[in-house]
């Protein structure tokens, strides 16, 4: 019986010929992602039980990036402790302030995700790198400490749902309009501790950056990992971003793997779509529910901040001022200078925007963009829960930069299509 992708990376890393969904393995970790927010308390259950060492340095990425910079005394502390002991372990790998970036975004661009390997990260949106190819999936602290100390963790082998995506994007069409339209399909639980492998004809014209959008919001589909298989547009990335270590293993799904289920998603007929409060799978097309009031536009995070993301809304705010107040957040310091010498940044300021140094501020109501009771927020986040973003009584709605830039200009949801040109602006989510 053949094996899918998700279940040759796993045998590989459980020292297996075959996996099973269901059964529990114990796998080697090839890389772990740690930040602000989830490593202090591993860090202080491996002082607790006398652990030391870690298993080894050069696997390990840190990144201060949730309240980054430091916000307040409190965060200050975090990244105080991150700092001591990621100095102290000899991790190479370590971000800095001034060097941090959100670490979604980070990782992948400093080269450090490869093709069948197995990846996890104290952060639930650790899914992100399966678009390369990957087994990725996000741990809390407790198995964050099991990680760093041992190199292991114990997992019990999802099944895998296949999504196959037709057609080809129409204008003003992205992938976050397709893994919103996903998840309106299945529901927030859709795909409860399952792998979700995305294929065909309208993933393969998406560039690495669209596809991270889409694994990375595997998670509001209650998914255990999003995946992607390898191809030439993977290859190119890895070509331009892996340092270190390029030798990489590629896996690829049988033509006869067994799989919970299959959907089909016709992407040529989808509308860019806005997701409602108070859950990723209220999304609605554009097209039912543009002219409603919006008080905030936050373009960013680990979901949409990359650079194509910013062209994107650029595209959008050129020549224009905002009605509302409207927060740009390049993901990464390389983004932010990229942002600078592509004259982006100078479009925004003329735009009437603010532009802030990479963190994930608001996503998570930190900093940096947090609302008030009755405000309204269109958000290229990837979460619209109650209250986070700000206060209880306050609104999140999820979108793609384009028409989160596009609302920001009318002051209410508006249908991005209308300010791209059939011919002027390329659909920067393709290749």
């Amino acid at each position: 019986m053949g094996q899918t992708i998700t279940e040759k990376i796993l045998a590989r890393a459980a020292d297996r010929e075959t996996v099973t969904p269901g059964q529990i393995i114990n796998a080697r970790i090839d890389m772990i992602m740690c930040h602000d927010v989830t490593t202090p308390p591993a860090i202080s259950m491996l002082q607790e039980h006398g652990v030391d060492a870690v298993f080894d340095p050069e696997k390990i990425a840190v990144t201060p990036d949730h309240f980054q910079p430091a916000k307040d005394i409190a965060s200050a502390e975090l990244h105080k402790r991150l700092d001591t002991w990621a100095r102290a372990k000899g991790i190479r790998h370590y971000y800095p302030v001034g060097r941090a970036g959100v670490c979604h975004a980070l990782l992948p661009e400093q080269g450090h995700i490869r093709p069948g390997e197995v990846i996890v990260g104290g952060d639930s949106h650790t899914c992100t790198y399966g678009a390369f190819a990957a087994f990725s999936t996000g741990i809390g602290s407790t198995d964050l400490a099991a990680a760093i100390a041992t190199g292991q963790l114990w997992f019990k082998v999802p099944a895998s749902m296949k999504f196959i995506l037709q057609g080809r994007l129409p204008r003003g069409v992205y992938s976050k309009d397709v893994i919103l339209e996903v998840i309106r399909r299945i529901g927030t639980d859709g795909a409860l501790y399952r792998a979700m492998e995305f294929v065909g004809p309208a993933l393969r014209e998406m560039s690495m950056e669209a596809r991270m959008t889409i694994t990375n919001m595997a998670i509001e589909a209650g998914g255990k990992s999003g995946i992607i298989g390898f191809d030439d547009t993977t290859r190119a990335y890895l070509d331009e971003h892996l340092k270190d270590r390029t030798e990489y293993t590629v896996f690829e799904s049988d033509p006869d793997a067994t799989y919970h289920s299959t959907l089909e998603i016709d992407c040529g007929a989808l509308e860019p779509m806005v997701a409602f409060p108070h859950l990723p799978s209220h999304g609605r097309p554009i097209g039912d529910c543009a002219g409603l009031a919006m008080d905030q536009a936050y373009i960013g995070s680990c979901t949409n901040g990359r650079i194509e993301d910013l062209r994107i809304a650029a595209a959008v705010l050129k020549g224009r001022r905002v009605k509302i107040r409207t927060i740009i957040v390049p993901a990464t310091p390389t983004i932010w200078r990229q942002c600078v010498d592509e004259g982006l940044a100078g479009i925004f300021d003329d735009a009437g925007c603010v532009v802030s140094a990479p963190t994930c501020g608001a996503c998570l109501g930190g900093f940096m963009g947090i609302l008030a009771a009755g405000e309204r927020c269109i958000s290229t986040t990837n979460r619209n829960f109650v209250g986070r973003m700000g206060h209880p009584k306050s609104e999140v709605y999820l979108a793609s930069p384009a028409t989160a830039a596009a609302s920001a200009v009318e002051g209410k949801l508006a249908d991005p299509r209308n300010y791209l040109g059939k011919s002027k602006i390329k659909n920067q989510n393709a290749k």
